[in-house]
């Protein structure tokens, strides 16, 4: 079996659950680096949007951030930012939203604005952007984030991106019509939503990974389900073009 990181791990569980026929809003970072990994592997039909504008763009990098010239080069088309939240994203035309974040909480609300009181925080992070509203509009979420007490935390300094809210119908009750979040993905497992309560709950751990491990790197009690499966070790073509992938990023940020 090749050797391969934690996060190596968490981008190839997360590119396995997207499928050739996906419509999929991208976010940048781990999201992104998950869905050009299956767009190259697995996916090759796979239609990527990101919050630019950009309409099924294949960048043969990854971008350093929604504005890159890599996305509107290998674009079918771009459209204004107006149209594609309007009539793409609010029009209920994009099946999954892909989503990180810098904290969550069990029933996968995210927050992306501040850590610690929002008048006074201790960080200021980069904010909602589109988030919030892929969220809500994207026929399901899935999320990517490394798992850590820092980040997986009972309660949340804000609350960036709706989740399953407080559980049960709660994300109904707002009015949401989508599904919400379905999958998230972290270094050490995946997690669900229970059907009924809606707290994301393991069904997946990592090879070599421990309960323990799981619980001690988060900030509430894990729940797993009453069958726990153990992912599928990364395939060495997997390995290979995620690490050429960000080879060639690297190379091409360093020449710029």
């Amino acid at each position: 079996m090749a050797d391969y990181k934690p996060n190596e791990m968490m981008t190839i569980a997360a590119a396995r659950a997207l499928k050739n026929d996906d419509v999929c809003f991208v976010g940048i970072g781990q999201p992104s680096a998950a869905c050009n990994l299956a767009r190259l592997t697995h996916a090759p039909d796979i239609t990527l949007i990101y919050e630019s504008g950009t309409l099924a763009t294949k960048p043969n990098i990854l971008p350093l951030s929604i504005g890159d010239g890599e996305l509107c080069e290998t674009a079918v088309t771009t459209v204004p930012v107006p149209e594609m939240f309007r009539y793409w994203l609010q029009g209920g035309r994009i099946k999954i939203g892909f989503l990180g974040g810098a904290q969550i909480d069990k029933y996968a609300n995210l927050n992306t604005t501040v850590v610690g009181p929002y008048d006074k925080p201790k960080v200021r992070l980069p904010g909602g952007g589109g988030a919030p509203e892929i969220a809500t509009s994207c026929g399901e979420i899935f999320i990517i984030m490394a798992q850590g007490k820092r980040s997986f935390v009972d309660k949340l300094d804000f609350v960036t991106s709706i989740g399953h809210v407080t559980g049960g119908d709660s994300r109904a009750k707002l009015g949401v019509k989508t599904k919400g979040p379905t999958k998230l993905i972290t270094d050490l497992a995946i997690f669900e939503p229970d059907p009924e309560t809606k707290e994301m709950t393991v069904v997946s751990i990592h090879p070599g990974v421990t309960r323990e491990q799981i619980q001690e790197n988060s900030g509430w009690k894990i729940a797993f389900a009453a069958k726990v499966a153990e992912t599928p070790p990364p395939t060495s073509r997997e390995l290979e073009v995620l690490r050429d992938l960000h080879a060639r990023t690297t190379r091409a940020h360093e020449a710029a």
